[in-house]
């Protein structure tokens, strides 16, 4: 058979075999779409768990349940015929998203949800099961590692030398980089960086206590945005 008998046959068999639809097709493509669904939630519970940045956003979260079953739904169609298959290419092909996506990690949570959906449709329901666990671990590891690592920006206003040195000593216990130093006379703005392992930031309030400081501002630094 060639190519074009091929297509001819795929052709005939769409509009005969009422779209290639059948018992065995409704049944594995129920089971698909259930295990897709329950899969689709269970990411997006995870997302909300494990959400490292300011806001959390429930239309994207949404929108990752979304996107596992519509790219089920759409792999068993595109697996269901070729003519079918062609037509979705041709018609994706135009698609343009413009949305942009500011967190990496939000990326990752996307692919994420589109391998589940494709990999459900064509039912290696072992291997769907293995990449939830996989990408549970490491999206667990790495948010273990971003809570144990917390960076924080330091900015003081302070005046006179005697009150420098005191913030310097007080800061001595912590693993600290001065990023800037801005002197205007006796006022001085000092910029400093520092990881802490916990959420016990009890050196900020000692160095607002200080004498001769005017004001200190924390700030949780993640290499995007401040939050």
């Amino acid at each position: 058979m060639n190519a074009g008998d091929y297509f001819k046959k795929s052709v005939i068999e769409t509009f005969t075999a009422r779209n290639g639809l059948n018992l065995d097709f409704i049944i594995s493509t129920v089971i698909a779409l259930t295990i897709a669904i329950l899969l689709g939630f269970l990411i997006q519970f995870l997302y909300k768990k494990y959400y490292g940045g300011v806001v959390y956003s429930s239309s994207f979260a949404m929108t990752l349940v979304g996107m596992t079953i519509l790219t089920c739904s759409l792999t068993l169609a595109i697996s269901s015929n070729i003519v079918i298959s062609l037509g979705m290419v041709g018609a994706l092909s135009i698609v343009r998203y413009r949305t942009a996506i500011k967190d990496p990690m939000d990326l990752l949570y996307l692919f994420w949800s589109i391998s589940i959906g494709i990999i459900v449709a064509a039912q290696i329901y072992p291997l769907a099961a293995i990449t939830m666990i996989v990408m549970y671990i490491l999206v667990k590891r790495f948010y273990a590692l971003k809570k144990n690592g917390m960076i924080y920006i330091l900015v003081i206003h302070y005046e006179g030398d005697v009150t420098g040195a005191k913030i310097m000593k007080l800061l001595g216990s912590q693993h600290y980089q001065i990023k800037s130093k801005t002197m205007r006379k006796e006022n001085v703005e000092l910029t400093v960086e520092f990881r802490n392992k916990h959420d016990n930031l009890v050196v900020a309030d000692m160095i607002n206590e200080i004498s001769g400081v005017k004001d200190v501002n924390l700030i949780q630094y993640n290499g995007e945005y401040n939050g």
